[in-house]
């Protein structure tokens, strides 16, 4: 899918909107009383700001005048009270607000990582896991400081406007119209440049999450990187991302510096106005050199707001992109999930049955169609053909990692999707083709799927897949730390943690994909003889290419041409002399 590449922008499936901020005021409303406390701090310092200019004023026009040395020291002593207060409150205010913003990006970003648990598989086929995790990550740090400090300084200033204006107007109604000139100019240029603001920002995000895809898939495929000599080609394609980005970054940052320029350059004009009205236009019997300099100070407190209130609404404008992806990965609709009264599945035998099963990963594209088949409890199947048949298909549908397009799947009698997918998935161990290990120590691997085993149970499941002699070999035997994928271990030893992982669960369904591909002949061999003790009780189906391992399965189900195209045991399918004979013919004049 073209989604599913990483120099390929995302389209954005719901472009944002009102409800997407009145959304985002959820998690501003849990953190409702610290942001009031922090808003009181905030004007309360803002107000005790505000006095210094009234104080310079009354300095300058009268207490200078009059030679009063004692009182200036008083006033001197009240400017600088009224600067060390305003800072603290304002000190307080930040740490009150840095808790805040850590509390919204914490219940965010733990939302993002529930909802991506419960998606379906498909979700993440059809995206790179890199476009996932900035997402997750880098989004959610971005839209944080908006979400906290962003309400209380937009609020804060508006109000900080109101009280400059009415400190202005209360000084000189004249020179505040002045001030208030430069406003129309302001924005007229804001209303411009919104909407390419948006979308210059939505590019930065198309193109920071196309480089972090590339990035985590040179990361992962390292080694086959340098297998192929390939690290001089993908630095290219890297510098072509990073020069992507950088290019839509620069853009954009155009775009956000034009409004304090224009903030700074009309600031400085009205400044320049208020001494050219006030020194040459009106007589010194009704403007003061005072009321002149404290104008001069509220025409620079006056923009500052502004200022701020226009970089406030640059960082809106640059979280919106972000919380575009962010709630549209909330919105991802879970759509294997369990249904309205779905009841829990009692403990299983273990019989599961195809009824006219159709499916399809791309509407009008079946890969299996109308398949029908029925398994008695405790039976092994095996499922072969060609690469691409649908073999994985098939057990995908039996664990209900997709919903069907057509028929049903029982289990026990029971429809499955009728009942609650951890009452379904509890009965079923299952082991895919991709050995997954996780970072921490092979005890914790082994027990990843039943926290509940005791050590002891843990050693007797890797006993019974070979896997407990080359555990003990390590210095810390089951202690020891692996690392994420399991990289210090051999693919065979990656595949032996997993199977023991998947036994200890003591499933009553055994799904096998490619389970032994990784491992040596000798050690398939030990495998397979405690395998066969473990299977019996159980349903299994087990996939694989080398059929000299399959041959003693109960029955054998050739998948081809969206079907099941023979079945039988491995004797019956050699006497008929068809698709499965062709194949394990062909493999043993391989071998």
């Amino acid at each position: 899918m073209a989604r599913n590449r990483f120099d390929v922008d995302e389209n954005l499936e719901s472009p944002f909107d009102i409800k997407h901020f009145r959304r985002a005021m959820i998690y501003i409303r849990r953190k409702k009383k610290p942001m009031i406390i922090a808003f009181l701090l905030s004007a309360l310092s803002a107000a005790i700001a505000l006095s210094a200019p009234l104080i310079m004023q009354h300095v300058v026009d009268v207490t200078i005048p009059a030679k009063a040395k004692l009182p200036l020291l008083g006033w001197s002593a009240l400017m600088l009270l009224t600067i060390v207060s305003s800072v603290y409150l304002a000190t307080i205010r930040s740490r009150i607000m840095t808790r805040v913003g850590q509390d919204i990006i914490f219940d965010i970003r733990t939302d993002l990582f529930t909802h991506l648990q419960e998606l379906p598989f498909k979700y993440y086929d059809d995206r790179p896991q890199g476009k996932i995790l900035i997402r997750v990550v880098n989004y959610v740090n971005s839209v944080s400081d908006v979400l906290s400090n962003g309400i209380i300084n937009f609020i804060l200033e508006i109000v900080n406007l109101i009280f400059i204006a009415v400190f202005m107007f209360a000084v000189d109604v004249r020179l505040s119209f002045v001030i208030l000139a430069g406003l129309p100019v302001f924005l007229g240029i804001m209303l411009l440049i919104k909407t390419r603001q948006r979308r210059a920002w939505q590019a930065v995000s198309n193109k920071s999450s196309n480089l972090n895809a590339y990035l985590q898939e040179s990361i992962t495929g390292i080694g086959v990187t340098q297998i192929f000599s390939r690290e001089q080609h993908n630095e290219g394609i890297f510098t072509r991302l990073a020069d992507n980005f950088r290019k839509e970054w620069m853009r954009a940052l155009k775009l956000n510096t034009l409004i304090p320029f224009t903030v700074d350059n009309l600031s400085t004009m009205v400044t320049a106005m208020i001494f050219l009205v006030g020194l040459l236009t009106l007589s010194p019997q009704d403007m003061t050199f005072g009321v002149i300099l404290a104008m001069s100070s509220y025409a620079a407190r006056f923009w500052q707001p502004i200022l701020n209130l226009s970089n406030l609404y640059n960082n809106f404008i640059n979280a919106v992109a972000y919380l575009e992806r962010i709630f549209e990965t909330l919105d991802e609709p879970v759509t294997v999930s369990d249904i309205a009264g779905a009841k829990e599945l009692p403990s299983i035998q273990g019989r599961v049955t195809f009824d006219n099963v159709t499916f399809a990963y791309d509407p009008g594209v079946n890969i299996l169609e109308n398949i029908s088949f029925d398994v008695s409890a405790g039976e092994s199947i095996a499922l072969v053909g060609p690469t691409g048949a649908g073999k994985t298909t098939v057990v995908n549908l039996i664990s209900r990692f997709y919903n069907l397009t057509g028929g049903r799947i029982l289990m026990d009698g029971q429809d499955i999707s009728q009942v609650t997918l951890k009452s379904l998935r509890s009965q079923m161990g299952i082991m895919l083709q991709d050995s997954f290990i996780f970072s921490g120590t092979i005890l914790d691997n082994i027990r990843y799927g039943r926290l509940d085993a005791t050590e002891e149970e843990v050693v007797a499941a890797a006993k019974a897949v070979c896997a407990d002699e080359f555990i003990r070999e390590f210095e810390l035997g089951y202690l020891t730390e692996v690392n994420e994928r399991g990289s210090k271990l051999s693919q065979g030893q990656r595949q032996l943690i997993s199977f023991a992982r998947t036994l200890l669960a003591d499933p009553r369904i055994l799904i096998l994909d490619e389970a032994t591909s990784s491992i040596d002949a000798k050690t398939e061999r030990l495998l397979q003889k405690g395998l066969n003790e473990l299977l019996k009780g159980r349903t299994s189906f087990i996939i694989a290419h080398r059929l000299s391992t399959v041959k003693n399965c109960d029955r054998i189900m050739y998948v081809s041409n969206k079907g099941i195209a023979e079945s039988g045991s491995h004797e019956q399918l050699i006497a008929q002399r068809g698709h499965y004979y062709r194949l394990y013919t062909a493999q043993k004049m391989e071998a």
